[in-house]
C-alpha cells in the first residue's frame, strides 16, 4: 500500500548539512502549527518549545550537545521541553490548594507529548522540502543546559530539532535500512529474540543495506563501544538522573 504520506515517511532521513537558504517566517509558522496539532494527553500540550534565534546560544548548544558544529549552522533550531510546571501553576492560579508534586509518571507523559509534537514538526517540514535532524544529546550536561536555557525545576529537555534545506549530497545520501517487521513486532506480549534470531535480524538488515562482509560479532562489539559504552551515553544517563531528582 502506498500514498503520498506513506512515501514521504519512508523517504525521510536525517539531514546534517544545510544550504544557505533560510527557513521563512511562514514555513516556521507552519512547522510550529503542525507541532501544536499533534496528539497530546488530555489536550494538555505538556511541552514548551524554545525557538533558538540567538547565534551565540546556538553555538553553545552545539558544543554542549556532543560538539556537533552543524547544529549552529541550522537555519531553524527548536528545543522541545517536557513541561511539568504549566498545569500545576494553573491549578494554583485557579485556587487549588497544594496540588501534588509532579512525579515520574507526569514526566514520562510530558516527554511523550513533546516527542510526538516534535515528530509532527518533522513531518510538516519534510512536506515543505525542509530537512531535519533530531538531537538527543540535549539531555546531556544537565547543569550547564539548565543554566543556558534557564530551565526551572520540573522542565526537562526532551529533544532538539534542527531544520534547513538539505544540500544535494544530503538529498542523495542513502537512508539507513531498518529492521524487518518480525525483528521489532511481537503479538500481544513481549518476547525476547533468541541469539540466533538476533544474528539473523542484523545480518538481514546488513544485506538489505548492501553491507559486504558483515560480521555480527565485530559489528555489535564495535557499536557497543562507540555508542552504548561511550562517554556521551554515560553522560546522558547521569544527566537524566539529575533531572529525575525533581520527580522522585
Amino acid at each position: 500500500m502506498e500514498n503520498e504520506i506513506l512515501k514521504a515517511l519512508s523517504a525521510r532521513k536525517s539531514v546534517r548539512v544545510f544550504t544557505d537558504r533560510p527557513v521563512t517566517a511562514e514555513e516556521r509558522a507552519a512547522i510550529l502549527e503542525a507541532a501544536f496539532q499533534a496528539p497530546t494527553a488530555g489536550n494538555q500540550q505538556l511541552y514548551t518549545i524554545l525557538d533558538i534565534t540567538d547565534q551565540a546560544l546556538k553555538e553553545r548548544l552545539a558544543d554542549l550537545c556532543d560538539h556537533q558544529p552543524f547544529i549552529a549552522k541550522a537555519p531553524l533550531c527548536l528545543v522541545f521541553l517536557a513541561d511539568c510546571r504549566r498545569w500545576p501553576r494553573a491549578y494554583r492560579a485557579a485556587g487549588v490548594e497544594n496540588p501534588r508534586k509532579p512525579g515520574p509518571g507526569d514526566l514520562l507523559l510530558a516527554m511523550a507529548d513533546a516527542c510526538i509534537a516534535a515528530q509532527n514538526a518533522v513531518t510538516a517540514a519534510e512536506s515543505l522540502g525542509i530537512g531535519s535532524c533530531y538531537i538527543g544529546d540535549v539531555l546531556e550536561n544537565a547543569e550547564q543546559m539548565r543554566q543556558v536555557l534557564q530551565l526551572p525545576a520540573h522542565v526537562v529537555p526532551a529533544c532538539m530539532l534542527v531544520f534547513g534545506y538539505p544540500t544535494e549530497q544530503q538529498q542523495n545520501r542513502p537512508k539507513p535500512v531498518r529492521f524487518r517487521e518480525e525483528a521489532v513486532v511481537c503479538e500481544n506480549t513481549y518476547r525476547d529474540r533468541t541469539e540466533e534470531e538476533l544474528r539473523e535480524d542484523f545480518t538481514c538488515r546488513a544485506a538489505a543495506g548492501s553491507q559486504v562482509g558483515f560480521d555480527f560479532d565485530r559489528h555489535i562489539q564495535a557499536f557497543c563501544k562507540r555508542k552504548y559504552e561511550s562517554d556521551f551515553s554515560r553522560e546522558m544517563s547521569r544527566s537524566a538522573a539529575v533531572y529525575l531528582k525533581d520527580f522522585t
